[in-house]
C-alpha cells in the first residue's frame, strides 16, 4: 500500500521499491500512470484517465497549471495581448464550457483561470507534483516505463518510479526554432525570437523587423505598427489572411458548418477566395506577395487587423531576408534596411529531452515522430502523446478525445487484451497517416490536422477498439 504526503498525493518514494538494469533504486507505482505536464492536454489526461479508474502521477516543472497559457511560466509563448484565434465553441473541453459571458476570443488571462477552474472541479490538483521535471522516460520490460524526476533548476535528488504507461503533454510551443543568416552573428542591433516578446513596451519609438508570417508574426508586427517608429515585416512567401469574422460570426465557426454539410475542399476554396475578393480584393496592391499555394495549404492566419495597418503604411511588407550586415539587413531583393530591433516569429520545434528520439521512430533526432493519429508510435503501446497537433481550430477538443481514447485502450489492454492487440496492429500499419489536405512542406505544418477530419479518425478508432 503506498502512503500519501500531506497533499493527499501517493508518495512515489513509498511504494514498492525494486531496481533498474543500472542499480539504480526504482519505486514501482503499479498500475499508475504518469503524465507529464500540466497544461491543457496534461489536466485533460489526467481527468479522462481518472475517471476510466486509474492512478495518476503528473509531473509539472512549473508552480501552476496552465501551461504555454500561464504567462508566468519562464518557457510561455504568451505576450499581454494574446488572445485565442479559434473562438469559444471550438476550443473548449466538451465537458466543461467557457461562461456564456466570454468574448468569441477570450483573452489569455481569462483561458488561464479556464484551466485553473477546471483543475479544481475535478480535482487534479491532488494528482500534480509542481516544480518537478522528467529527465529521463525509459522502456523497460513487460511494456513499462521507468520515469525520472528532480527539482526543477536540478536542485534535490534525483527520483525514478515505474509506470504502468506515460502520457507526454510537455507541449511543442517553447523551443524556439531560430533561423540562420549569414552575418547575424555581427549585427548590432537587438535580436529577439518571439518567445522573448511580452509586451508592446520593448518596440516603442524602435525601428523594428518582425520576421515571419505565422498568427504570432501578424500579431507582432501590428502592435509594432501603433508603437514602433517604423516597422517592416519580413515574408518568404505570400500567405492568406483570414478575418476572424465572416457574415457576423468567428470564421471557425463558418468553416466548421461548411465542413459539416461535407462541402468539398475546392468548393471551400472558391468560397473563401470569393469572400477576400469582396471584403479585402487583391493582396498585392498593398505590397503584399501573392499566395503560392491554394488556401487551407498552409495553416490559417486569423488577423483582421495586418492589412489594415499595411493599408494605412504602418507596416512595410519586405521580402526574405538575404543577409545581416553590423548595422543593416539586405533583404532577397537587394535592398537594405536599417532596424534597431528584429523580432524573429518563427515558430517552434517539438523537443521531447527526456526521451530517446528512436523510441517515436525519429532516427534523425529532428523532432519529427512517426506517430498514428499523432499520439500513438508503433511498438509502445503504453505510450501516448497528447496536444501534438497544429488543427484548423481549437486543440482543447482534440486532446480530450485522444486522452479518452489512450484511457480506453489501457482499459482494454486488462479487459479485451485481443482489441488492445488489433489497435497496436493499426498504429503500426498507419502511422504516419495525415488528417488535413494538402500542405506545404514544413517544419510549420509537420503536425497540421483538419479538426473535423481528425475527430472522424477518433470516433472511428474508438468504435474498432470497442468493437461496436
Amino acid at each position: 500500500m503506498s502512503t500519501s504526503t500531506d497533499h493527499g498525493r501517493p508518495d512515489p518514494e513509498a511504494t514498492s521499491p525494486t531496481a533498474n538494469s543500472d542499480g539504480r533504486p526504482v519505486s514501482d507505482r503499479g498500475d499508475t500512470v504518469c503524465v507529464i505536464g500540466a497544461g491543457a492536454s496534461g489536466l485533460t489526461a489526467i481527468k479522462n484517465l481518472r475517471e476510466h479508474g486509474f492512478g495518476v502521477d503528473c509531473y509539472e516543472r512549473e508552480t501552476g497549471v496552465g501551461g504555454a497559457w500561464n504567462w508566468r511560466h519562464d518557457r510561455s509563448p504568451v505576450y499581454a495581448s494574446t488572445h485565442l484565434i479559434s473562438s469559444k465553441p471550438f476550443t473548449q473541453f466538451p465537458d466543461f464550457p467557457m461562461p456564456d459571458s466570454w468574448p468569441d476570443y477570450p483573452h489569455h488571462g481569462q483561458v488561464l483561470s479556464y484551466f485553473e477552474r477546471y483543475a479544481d472541479h475535478f480535482d487534479l490538483r491532488s494528482h500534480i507534483w509542481f516544480g518537478t521535471e522528467v529527465i529521463r522516460v525509459e522502456p523497460v520490460e513487460g511494456e513499462r516505463w521507468d520515469v525520472t524526476t528532480r527539482s526543477t533548476g536540478g536542485y534535490g535528488p534525483e527520483r525514478t518510479a515505474r509506470y504502468a504507461a506515460v502520457v507526454i503533454a510537455n507541449g511543442h510551443n517553447w523551443s524556439p526554432k531560430l533561423p540562420r543568416y549569414e552575418g547575424l552573428e555581427q549585427f548590432r542591433g537587438e535580436i529577439m525570437h518571439a518567445s522573448s516578446y511580452k509586451d508592446p513596451a520593448q518596440l516603442r519609438g524602435k525601428r523594428v523587423l518582425v520576421v515571419g508570417a505565422g498568427n504570432t508574426g501578424c500579431d507582432i508586427a501590428v502592435e509594432a505598427a501603433q508603437q514602433a517608429s517604423r516597422c517592416w515585416h519580413s515574408t518568404r512567401r505570400g500567405y492568406w489572411y483570414a478575418p476572424k469574422y465572416v457574415l457576423g460570426r468567428p470564421a471557425d465557426q463558418v468553416n466548421d458548418t461548411l465542413l459539416a454539410l461535407r462541402v468539398p475542399l475546392r468548393v471551400r476554396q472558391w468560397l473563401y477566395h470569393w469572400t477576400l475578393r469582396l471584403t479585402v480584393g487583391d493582396l498585392t496592391r498593398f505590397g503584399l506577395p501573392k499566395p503560392d499555394h491554394r488556401v487551407y495549404e498552409t495553416h490559417p492566419i486569423a488577423n483582421s487587423q495586418l492589412v489594415y495597418y499595411v493599408g494605412h503604411g504602418g507596416i512595410g511588407p519586405v521580402p526574405d531576408v538575404a543577409r545581416f550586415h553590423p548595422y543593416a539587413v539586405e533583404l532577397a531583393d537587394g535592398r537594405e534596411i536599417d532596424p534597431e530591433v528584429v523580432v524573429f516569429a518563427t515558430g517552434y520545434l517539438p523537443r521531447f529531452e527526456f526521451l530517446d528520439a528512436s523510441v517515436f521512430g525519429d532516427s534523425a533526432g529532428a523532432g519529427r515522430p512517426t506517430l498514428w493519429l499523432n499520439a500513438f508510435t508503433p511498438g509502445h503501446p503504453t505510450l501516448a502523446v497528447a496536444g501534438l497537433l497544429q488543427p484548423d481550430s481549437g486543440l482543447f477538443t482534440l486532446s480530450h478525445w485522444q486522452t479518452v481514447l489512450f484511457a480506453r485502450l489501457l482499459t482494454a489492454r486488462r479487459d479485451r487484451p485481443e482489441r488492445a492487440a488489433a489497435f497496436a496492429q493499426r498504429v503500426r500499419d498507419r502511422a504516419g497517416e495525415r488528417y488535413s489536405g494538402p500542405v506545404k512542406e514544413s517544419s510549420r505544418h509537420w503536425f497540421e490536422v483538419g479538426h473535423a477530419d481528425y475527430l472522424r479518425a477518433v470516433q472511428r478508432a474508438l468504435v474498432e477498439l470497442e468493437g461496436k
